[in-house]
């Protein structure tokens, strides 16, 4: 795979890696790339599934990192720049992880049942246990809810760079070929379930993000140096370019105002819950509504530059970083894994060579060991904790920079808050009118401010109709 386009810079390349969908799989490619030589750093994130490969001045070729990936079977393509977009929801329940946990649980549930109601086994065995029709389906729920990590696992063992995906393997096809159906059938479709989970994760996370960008409007209104308007895409919106945002419309890109007055509803950008008076000279941010008067704006930067996106990038290089506890569980498991894997191959080496005990029970017994200690639980918890926080946040509306300051709120004892809408509902109330005797001068005053839009007269004409 030989892809001539892939960035020329000899200090960064950036790929697109549609299958890196999971923070495990962030770790493996990880793990291979930095093992070629001019490779400095490996930085992933699944979230927008982009991968950047920090690289010595002149000693990385871009087809050498492709073909790296491809040995571990992750296809890459240099990365276009463009905007990261929300998958439909749909797609993480229909997708092949969904279909491979729903095929492996449906098969487990079978399986059950048939070993209940048709216990009578089959003309043969495997490992001195009878084989029937219950455990012939429990295989095939082993097999397919492995189908995800098999390859996975079977090109650790080839690099010998043992991991959960290889124990898991070793773990379910150990059960299955010693007649323990029932086990390697349930791990298989609980270790299906939890990549499921994780997707879910990951992918709740990236439309998170996504969303921030589609605040954005996709058509501006510009004015031409005749004064005729004309409606354009934003991305072709340049800096010095003059667009009309009507009352309601978004702006399109970051501008500064250089006709007309109005209030801008900022709180989907910075929190303000408050419109914020714009006149000109004032700067307006890409996303924020406008909500009164007709203004002309000119434009600062182009949409990839604007706010909505630099925020993304943002949090997308804020997810990339690990936090403390991340690395120090992935160096924890880069050591246990090879050393439970040794241990398990001495209790099934240790009692049947020196002291002839029978193959099959401490086969058995070594497998058991496998399954119990096998780490993917510890390794996946983290990442997939610290995307799920993220996620909330930014549902909730806040932002938060990385997983090392989401783990920091752990030690925190005080917060300070000064932020109208953060600890007030952020929508004025007329509660008093002075002189007592106003009846008149309120009628008139929601008059007035009956057409408009603005907080203060909307509040101005509840308290009127409260007041009869």
């Amino acid at each position: 795979m030989n892809r001539s386009a892939a960035p020329a810079s000899d200090e960064a390349l950036r790929y697109s890696v549609p299958s890196m969908d999971c923070p495990s799989c962030v770790a493996r490619i990880e793990g291979r790339l930095t093992r070629v030589d001019g490779v400095l750093s490996v930085e992933g994130s699944p979230m927008s599934r982009t991968l950047t490969v920090a690289c010595e001045p002149g000693r990385v070729d871009a087809s050498e990192v492709e073909r790296a990936l491809a040995e571990i079977g992750y296809e890459a393509h240099p990365h276009d720049g463009g905007r990261i977009r929300a998958a439909p929801g749909a797609d993480t329940w229909t997708g092949r992880v969904a279909r491979i946990a729903y095929g492996s649980m449906a098969l487990f549930a079978i399986g059950l049942g048939l070993r209940f109601w048709a216990p009578d086994p089959w003309g043969f065995s495997l490992f001195g246990r009878a084989i029937g029709a219950g455990d012939a389906v429990l295989v095939a729920s082993a097999l397919v809810g492995g189908w995800n990590f098999f390859p996975r696992g079977l090109r650790a063992a080839r690099d010998l760079a043992l991991d959960m995906n290889f124990l898991m393997t070793i773990a379910i096809l150990g059960a299955v070929a010693v007649g323990e159906t029932v086990e390697g059938a349930a791990i298989a479709f609980l270790f299906a379930i939890s990549e499921l989970l994780e997707t879910f994760a990951v992918d709740r996370a990236r439309g998170s993000v996504a969303a921030l960008l589609d605040l954005a409007p996709q058509r501006a209104v510009r004015l031409r140096e005749d004064g005729r308007e004309e409606v354009v895409a934003v991305d072709d919106l340049r800096p010095g370019d003059r667009f009309v945002v009507r009352p309601g419309d978004r702006v399109a890109v970051d501008a500064v105002v250089v006709e007309g007055h109005s209030a801008v509803d900022e709180s989907a950008v910075t929190g303000e819950s408050l419109p914020v008076e714009k006149g000109v000279g004032a700067g307006v941010l890409s996303g924020t509504i406008n909500r009164e008067g007709w203004i002309v704006a000119e434009a600062r930067h182009s949409a990839e530059n604007s706010t909505l996106a630099r925020i993304v990038r943002l949090v997308e290089e804020a997810e990339s970083r690990k936090t403390r506890t991340e690395h120090f569980v992935e160096r924890f498991a880069r050591v246990y894994t090879p050393v439970v894997t040794a241990a398990a191959v001495l209790v099934v080496v240790v009692p049947v060579v020196l002291f002839g005990a029978p193959f099959t029970e401490w086969f058995v017994r070594g497998l058991t060991l496998l399954v119990i200690a096998c780490p993917c639980a510890l390794v996946i918890s983290t990442p997939v904790a610290v995307v799920s926080g993220l996620t909330a946040a930014a549902r909730n509306g806040v932002l938060i920079k990385g997983g090392r300051y989401l783990e920091a709120l752990g030690d925190v004892r005080a917060i300070a808050l000064d932020k109208t809408g953060t600890l007030t509902f952020g929508h004025p109330e007329v509660v008093a009118m002075t002189p007592g005797d106003s009846d008149d001068a309120l009628a008139l005053a929601a008059a007035l401010e009956s057409r408009s839009e603005h907080p203060l007269a909307r509040a101005i004409v509840e308290f009127a109709v409260r007041s009869g």
